[in-house]
């Protein structure tokens, strides 16, 4: 956009605003003038004395004080801090459809990881971040802008990269909310955890057109034709599905899901003697709500949980080629799970940076 400058005409500051008049017996007495040699003398030293200890007394001024937040403006005055998930969606979804993961600043590099084994199988595109802090909001929308939003209130991210904390719990617990707002909004939704790698595509196993898909987290093989229903419970008086990959429709059945799944985990609130998360409160609401919805279990060959897969070598040699997406769960720390992944062949970041949309981190 250009810009045409205006030169307002010179104008004498002092015009019209003390009129001299000529010395006469008449007037005998003369304006008074504020800017007399003498004045503007004195004026033009006080400027200097001030010049020459500001610096001093700048000095003296902690760098947490008031002034400093001038330099250093807040990431919540970004841009990105107003994008909406409706805006989010329309630009990411395709077909109806879109596939969310959540992170926080520490899961970054497995955010990475995972983006470029989607990427190889060309569903980068639908990929929408759900960043839970400004830094990955930022971060993301840098690199690749449009692929994360925010949604509000911002949580205190510092412990919830601890697995059992209640940082922990609270970053989970949204998970939820954040998935009901995307089918109320008539989106398909593919939800992964980061610590996941894609070997091949999912949406090819969406067999049907049931409203929540889903797979099991225990570690007992089941057979290649395994039934498609929710397990039976276990020990604990409910199924063990993982509440890590998850493909839900836009209909009643599934929001009905995520609501109780929603109201399980108020009934369940994370405790220093029961340090929960959220997945208890996920299979019980599949349970109590399996007369009423349409649900798919995934089949194990093609969605094995980690201790499956990294801790019976012979099952995967008799699977190989079923496998479409790992998750490196039954183990908790990060170093542990890049460790274990890069012994596996599984950690792409470091040798494959240029394959992903964010770039090297």
């Amino acid at each position: 956009m250009s810009h045409v400058l205006h030169q307002r005409p010179l104008q004498n500051p002092f015009s019209n605003s003390f009129p001299f008049s000529p010395p006469s017996s008449s007037n005998p007495k003369r304006p008074i003038s504020l800017f007399t040699p003498t004045t503007l003398l004195t004026l033009l030293l006080l400027l200097i004395i001030i010049g020459t200890l500001c610096p001093y007394y700048a000095g003296l001024i902690p760098q947490n004080t008031i002034f400093s937040s001038f330099s250093k403006p807040s990431l919540s005055s970004s841009k990105w801090a107003h994008y909406t998930l409706d805006q989010a969606l329309s630009f990411a979804a395709k077909n109806g459809s879109v596939i969310v993961c959540i992170v926080s600043q520490p899961y970054l590099p497995f955010l990475n990881n995972w983006l470029i084994s989607v990427a190889r199988h060309k569903r980068e595109g639908m990929v929408l971040v759900i960043a839970e802090d400004y830094a990955s909001l930022e971060k993301v929308n840098q690199r690749w802008p449009g692929h994360a939003v925010l949604i509000p209130p911002v949580l205190d991210a510092e412990d919830a990269h601890k697995f059992g904390s209640k940082g922990f719990f609270n970053f989970t617990a949204r998970r939820p909310s954040h998935l009901l707002k995307i089918l109320e909004l008539g989106y398909n939704v593919m939800y992964n955890d980061v610590d996941m790698v894609w070997l091949a595509d999912p949406f090819a196993k969406l067999e049907g057109n049931h409203d929540v898909y889903f797979t099991d987290d225990m570690t007992a093989i089941k057979p290649l034709n395994h039934s498609h229903d929710l397990p039976p419970p276990g020990k604990k008086g409910r199924p063990y599905i993982c509440s890590c990959m998850i493909f839900l429709r836009p209909t009643d059945g599934a929001k009905l899901v995520l609501k109780k799944w929603l109201e399980e985990l108020q009934l369940q609130p994370w405790s220093r003697a029961k340090k929960s998360n959220d997945q208890p409160a996920f299979n019980w609401a599949l349970m109590k709500t399996a007369k009423e919805v349409d649900l798919y279990l995934l089949p194990q060959a093609a969605f094995p949980t980690g201790g499956l897969y990294f801790k019976n070598k012979t099952w995967v040699k008799e699977t190989k080629g079923k496998h479409v997406i790992i998750h490196n769960n039954y183990i908790v720390g990060f170093e542990k799970k890049i460790k274990r992944f890069r012994d596996y062949g599984l950690w792409l970041a470091d040798d494959h940076a240029e394959e992903s949309p964010l770039g090297r981190l």
